[in-house]
């Protein structure tokens, strides 16, 4: 099923009920994407459009009282940028023309047959995607110009030849410069003349990788003063990887500097770690619980910077509660322990660890990473979810379901015996593959997606214990193996069960199945007809099926098997012209 994020609701408005309800029933069978609503009058549609979400109008032209183009018009005071596409049996140069002038995202004529709505579906798509693509992208100019004008931090615009194009009033303040006085001009305005050797490295490194680039270098106010700032700089480039702008994000941090100077022999140690650590915080702190050092990607997010940090306590900057919390566990750290928790902060959860520092034996430091582990948690409360609802599957269907099903089994025999038709025999069968169906659905439910201990088997052996558990009729094995591999032998029985249970199923009951050697696994193959190339893919999907018995999820188990001991499965050609399954990625006794 289409995630909601993918789905697209269209609103189909005719006049003509039965068109618009075919209309509807073949865009929905284009693909789980398409949803769809209809009206039968313009006036009907726009109370739609009012009360609900819609991603797409399709609309006749030719309707009572307000046409397609006039519904357009009035659609297009509220929703400007709304795909419509005027979807008409009347077709004209002039209703076209007036079709365009009105802003019609597209035209297309009915016709006859039902390609007509694949055309029209795949119309749908396109509108809908672009519009959204469109949207996402003035959302992400919206949220970049309020980061531009709202941050703290002085933030400058740069064009591809590292020219000014703009600055935030922070960065102004910070440069003495206004807007005026440098835009057009080069960066190297604002850098005195012995460091512009290392900012253009700078400048080269930016423009060259992708990324971003981190740099601390000395600046010139416009009165002459030299600062130093420290500066956070990134490339924006297109889907093309073409340059649209570069920013920097800077501070000034010309007394910070002198401080981290008198600081740098006993913290230099863990500079790289505070300054660099991904996805997350690092903070180093001393005897007193204050901050002495902070950084990481993570800190930016919670809307705090080294300087808001440093030379600061817990209290200082975080609520009691945090604040409590977190100097219990630093003076653990500084009385010799690592210690680990977590908390959460402005609406996310983070695991904290915190380490000793020590110098000549005695604890002088003590340090705190943390990381964001909110959607890991979430992951773990979906998952855990996710197991409570397949149990209760599990459990409908083999209980709820399969009682019935029993029932019906035993009355389908007495019928049997009673008289005497065709009809019951195709009862009978279809209760076969009814049950069928279930066991291979609690198979799958049931299969973990990990084999966690997997164990030494003798592969020969585990075929033809289990070979002798299924229905091979007149079929025949021929084992070609010698080795020993690392599997679940319950799963690996399984595997090989259904890979044999395939062949019967397609190849006759006196198929010939043979087992081989691959460099990196093994492989099962059949003399039967074979799977063409154009179906190799399709045959993993749960449900596909060719055989009238065939319940399509065979050959999914088998790809749940190999997937939860991180093996691949493929299918190709036998050397008898039948299909070969070849299992790769095998993991052997000490290998």
């Amino acid at each position: 099923m289409a995630t909601a994020s993918r789905v697209i609701r269209v609103l189909c408005v005719d006049d003509e009920p039965d068109l618009a309800d075919t209309a509807a029933a073949f865009l929905e069978r284009e693909g789980d994407r398409l949803s769809v609503r209809t009206v039968e009058s313009a006036q009907e549609a726009l109370a739609v459009l009012d009360e609900d979400h819609i991603d797409c109008v399709v609309s006749d032209y030719d309707m009572p009282g307000t046409n397609g183009i006039e519904l357009l018009e009035r659609v297009r005071t509220t929703h400007a940028d709304l795909p419509f596409i005027l979807f008409t049996g009347k077709g004209s140069e002039a209703v076209a023309s007036d079709a365009i002038s009105a802003g019609v995202t597209d035209y297309l004529q009915k016709g006859v047959g039902t390609s007509q709505y694949t055309l029209l579906a795949n119309r749908i798509r396109n509108a809908v995607d672009n519009y959204r693509a469109q949207a996402k992208l003035a959302e992400r100019e919206k949220r970049l110009n309020l980061f531009f004008e709202q941050s703290p931090l002085g933030v400058v615009e740069w064009d591809e030849q590292f020219d000014f194009v703009r600055m935030n009033e922070a960065a102004q303040e910070i440069l003495g410069y206004t807007h005026e006085d440098l835009v057009g001009g080069s960066w190297e305005q604002i850098v005195p003349e012995s460091a512009r050797d290392a900012v253009d490295d700078v400048v080269s490194g930016l423009l060259e990788d992708d990324g971003g680039y981190y740099s601390v270098n000395g600046n010139v106010r416009k009165n002459g003063d030299r600062i130093v700032c420290e500066w956070h700089n990134r490339v924006v480039t297109d889907e093309d990887g073409a340059v649209v702008a570069v920013f920097s994000q800077f501070q000034d941090i010309t007394e910070r500097n002198e401080r981290e100077r008198r600081l740098e022999e006993v913290t230099s140690q863990y500079r790289t770690l505070v300054e660099n650590f991904p996805d997350g915080g690092a903070f180093l702190f001393d005897e007193e619980c204050r901050y002495v050092r902070a950084g990481g990607e993570g800190l930016e997010t919670i809307g705090l910077s080294e300087s808001d940090l440093v030379g600061a306590t817990p209290h200082d900057v975080f609520a009691d509660d945090i604040a409590d919390e977190t100097v219990e566990h630093y003076r653990e750290t500084l009385a010799g322990h690592t210690t680990t928790y977590e908390r959460e902060y402005d609406g996310n959860r983070y695991q904290v660890l915190t380490v000793p520092v020590r110098s000549d034996g005695d604890v002088a430091y003590g340090i705190a990473v943390s990381r964001d582990v909110t959607e890991r948690t979430e992951r773990r409360r979906q998952l855990e979810r996710q197991n409570e609802r397949l149990e209760r599957f599990t459990s409908v269907v083999s209980h709820d379901i399969r009682n019935p099903l029993n029932v019906v089994d035993g009355r389908l025999e007495l019928a049997q015996q009673e008289c005497d038709s065709p009809h019951l025999d195709d009862a009978v069968s279809a209760l076969d593959r009814s049950f069928a169906l279930i066991d291979d659905v609690l198979t799958l439910a049931r299969e973990g997606r990990v084999v966690s201990e997997p164990e030494p088997v003798d592969l020969a052996s585990v075929c033809r214990e289990h070979w002798r558990t299924i229905e091979t009729a007149e079929a025949t094995l021929t084992t070609d193996v010698d080795r020993r591999i690392r599997a679940d032998p319950a799963r690996l029985g399984q595997l090989f069960e259904n890979l044999v249970g395939n062949a019967i199923e397609h190849a006759g009951a006196d198929v010939r199945v043979r087992v081989g050697e691959l460099d990196d696994g093994f492989y099962v193959a059949d003399d039967g007809t074979g799977i063409p190339p154009g179906d190799r893919e399709a045959v993993f999907d749960a449900g596909y099926s060719t055989a009238d018995r065939g319940t399509g999820f065979g050959l999914r188990i088998v790809e749940e098997i190999a997937d939860a001991h991180g093996w691949a499965v493929g299918v190709t050609d036998s050397n008898e012209g039948g299909a070969r399954f070849e299992i790769t990625g095998v993991e052997h006794p000490g290998g």
